[in-house]
């Protein structure tokens, strides 16, 4: 295929910064344009020396971009900035949303959750939750996909399935989850400095967390009624990385051996998703750099109950490596283009 030009919003910040080291081994994709408003003005060399030496345009105001000149856009910007700079972009651009702000499908929530108003309600209509798994016929399709957020991706790659067939109960979902801190962006907050953070681990937006009603939407769209889960978040003193362990209730299963081979069943020709034998345990090491999501299931003490554990890296799987997933879709491109790297392990 010709040539595609690439435009990152928000390059300077680590979710951008993941999709030039990506982007960089794209046969198809190139770079053309990269915004960074507090660093417009300097090359990616002087914001993330690792990436120096790449030929990389410099860094710009993103009031100084000619969207009439790209094909694609990657947008990295913090939530609450990305509506009104989609709604303006030509229609002949395709988008990526690594924001919050076109996930929520019903806007009255998303005002709820997020404190403002939806300020593009018509072109959300249009976007499409781009979980690459579960909706990739959708966002192949798609000008617009809300690129989703990194726990519920995390959440939803094992739930999903399980619920579409009736395997697990709806009702007394328990998730608790742990983040590296990458998670929580690029900008200086007391609560992520290395004081604050190393040496400990803490539960954060407990029974608040926006990503609680994204994770509800998907997966009461797979199990066919509104249902409401127990989740929490926590931080740990690394730099990315997630762990999500689910605790959940059997119906239509006998054991953890029964949900493990519809997993497998579910994803045994996926190129991303890899459920584990029995008794290997995830690890947050064994996925990370890469778009690896690996997913097993536990038999729990109490009868009924088995324990669920899912591993991303949430630069990758959680952001940028499934943003570049959907956009390879978008362009009818094989999703794995520039993405089959293994884990940076050990």
């Amino acid at each position: 295929m010709s040539e595609v030009k690439v435009a990152i919003l928000g390059a300077s910040g680590y979710t951008g910064a993941e999709l030039v080291r990506l982007l960089a081994l794209h046969p198809s994709f190139k770079i053309t344009v990269m915004t960074g408003d507090r660093k417009a003005g300097q090359p990616m060399a002087g914001v993330f020396p690792h990436l120096g030496g790449l030929a990389l345009p410099d860094l710009v105001a993103i009031d100084q971009v000619n969207f009439a000149a790209v094909d694609a856009v990657f947008c990295c910007l913090p939530h609450g900035t990305t509506q009104e700079v989609i709604a303006g972009l030509p229609e002949h651009v395709k988008i990526v949303d690594l924001s919050a702000d076109f996930r929520l499908f019903d806007v009255a929530t998303y005002a709820q959750w997020y404190g403002h108003e939806h300020l593009a309600p018509e072109l959300q209509k249009q976007a499409v939750y781009g979980l690459t798994e579960i909706n990739r016929a959708q966002v192949a399709k798609a000008r617009l996909v809300a690129n989703p957020g990194c726990y519920p991706t995390s959440v939803q790659l094992p739930l999903v399935p399980l619920l579409q067939a009736d395997l697990i109960g709806a009702e007394d979902i328990v998730i608790d989850a742990k983040s590296g801190v990458s998670g929580a962006g690029r900008s200086a907050k007391e609560a992520n400095l290395f004081t604050e953070v190393t040496e400990g681990i803490h539960a954060y937006g407990i029974a608040s967390h926006r990503h609680a009603p994204e994770i509800e939407q998907g997966l009461s769209e797979a199990a066919g009624k509104n249902l409401l889960v127990t989740f929490t978040p926590h931080l740990i003193p690394m730099s990315r990385g997630m762990l999500s362990t689910i605790y959940v209730k059997l119906t239509g299963a006998k054991s953890a051996a029964d949900l493990r081979a519809a997993l497998s069943a579910r994803y045994e020709k996926e190129p991303f998703v890899r459920v584990l034998p029995e008794g290997v345990v995830p690890a947050t090491r064994h996925v990370r750099g890469s778009n690896f999501c690996l997913i097993n299931v536990f038999d729990d003490r109490i009868k009924g109950r088995v324990i669920i554990t899912s591993v991303i890296d949430n630069l990758v799987k959680g952001a940028s490596g499934q943003a570049l997933q959907n956009m390879n879709l978008m362009f009818g491109l094989p999703e794995t283009v520039a993405l089959s790297q293994q884990p940076l392990f050990p």
